[in-house]
């Protein structure tokens, strides 16, 4: 943020930021500031490494093979006329950079902690930068594996050093939120790669507490016990569990580098209508605040973050959550607040036989930015992801650059 620094620099002492953070302090004088910025339409892409999703392209690639696709995904950026790439660092509480906390990404090598014989993120940053490109760093809290077999992580992982901080459920592994240890922890890995390097961003997806599994209950009873006194019950719990991450989060990032932007890209309904007057009209089986336990509405209210990017990831007129619902409605939650919105457009639908008839017309997700742009508190828009960025199976992503990006993002 070009004029944060300046404005809050005497809030942000080694001796006052954490006051400052407790009593709101901080966290109005960065909305105020926010509020006066100039801004630029923000054009981004998500390049996920979970699973090998996007990039690389498979784990076991050479070094330079994996640099040559990272490469064509920044360029190809470039050419589609966007302006950021946020980049999955983070996928599995591992890291794609030599971190000191935890292991070298399995996605890399295909052996997590393997040494990859090069610095990804590092790589990312200086070559996004060269191509006038963000590059914003993105995380995943808590996510540990894919599977539930703690042997299968590298010897020094520290869910196996710690295996009371791990939760399974739903057939993965998990960081319980509720142990202020495993907080400290998640923050200070995510934080190293802040210090080390010059992002743009710091960003989270929606993944706090895991989304329901039929059936399966998330258990972290030891931890309620211990730390859930005074909370009417364990919901509210786990939501103030979710709060301090990004209180804390945030606040850290503004002492290390207070221009650096934090923020998140929720799923894209807060609370139904039915169960909250202040909710959407949409009758959605997930609610953010119900099940994942992340108040997301509050936190653009309060002015945490910088930006909100929630994923809008259904057509105009879809029943359950039409995105000509949804982008009102976060236009209003937002408006006055000095938070970004961005909405997260599901690029990958697109010419999917398996999504609806809308997701077969390649004019739908410009239809989306058409309707965007009547609410001024849109700022922008990030396409998921990258692999359809480039393979754009119906000209989709075309259709949007034609109709909407005719030069380059100022």
């Amino acid at each position: 943020m070009a004029g944060t620094a300046g404005a809050v620099s005497g809030l942000i002492t080694a001796g006052g930021a954490a006051a400052a953070d407790r009593d709101g302090t901080l966290e109005r004088a960065v909305r105020e500031v926010a509020g006066r910025r100039p801004r630029r339409e923000f054009r981004g892409v998500w390049l996920a490494t979970v699973a090998n999703r996007d990039w690389p392209s498979r784990p076991g690639l050479t070094a330079d093979a994996q640099r040559t696709e990272l490469l064509a995904h920044l360029d190809k950026a470039v050419e589609r006329r966007l302006n950021a790439v946020v980049l999955q660092v983070r996928p599995t509480a591992d890291a794609l950079w030599p971190s000191p906390y935890e292991p070298w990404s399995q996605w890399l090598t295909g052996t997590q902690g393997r040494d990859p014989g090069w610095d990804p993120l590092g790589t990312a940053v200086r070559e996004a930068h060269r191509r006038g490109l963000e590059l914003h760093a993105w995380f995943n809290p808590y996510r540990v594996a894919n599977d539930t077999d703690l042997s299968r992580l590298a010897p020094t992982h520290p869910a196996r050093l710690h295996p009371d901080w791990v939760v399974p459920y739903g057939g993965k592994l998990y960081y319980n939120p509720g142990l202020p240890e495993v907080r400290r922890f998640v923050e200070d890995a995510m934080l190293d790669a802040v210090r080390r390097y010059a992002v743009d961003g710091v960003h989270w997806d929606d993944y706090f507490y895991p989304y329901p599994v039929a059936g399966q209950s998330f258990d972290d009873d030891a931890a309620y016990v211990r730390y859930g006194s005074g909370f009417p019950d364990r919901d509210a719990w786990r939501r103030h569990n979710i709060d301090l991450l990004v209180r804390e989060t945030g606040a850290r990032i503004k002492r290390i580098r207070p221009r650096l932007r934090f923020g998140i890209s929720p799923f894209g309904v807060w609370r139904n209508r039915s169960s909250d007057p202040r909710g959407s009209a949409t009758t959605a089986g997930v609610q953010t605040y119900d099940d994942l336990h992340a108040d997301t509405r509050a936190w653009v209210r309060e002015g945490i973050l910088d930006y909100i990017c929630p994923q809008l990831y259904w057509n105009i007129g879809f029943a359950a959550a039409d995105y000509a619902v949804l982008v009102p409605w976060w236009d209003e939650v937002a408006r006055g607040t000095g938070v970004d919105l961005y909405i997260g457009e599901a690029l990958y639908k697109a010419g999917d036989p398996a999504q609806p008839a809308a997701w077969q017309d390649p004019a739908e997700l410009s239809r989306h930015l058409t309707l965007a742009a009547r609410h001024p508190s849109v700022r922008g828009h990030c396409f998921f992801a990258a692999k359809e960025v480039a393979e754009d199976r119906i000209g989709a992503m075309a259709r949007v650059v034609a109709d909407h990006y005719p030069g380059r993002a100022r």
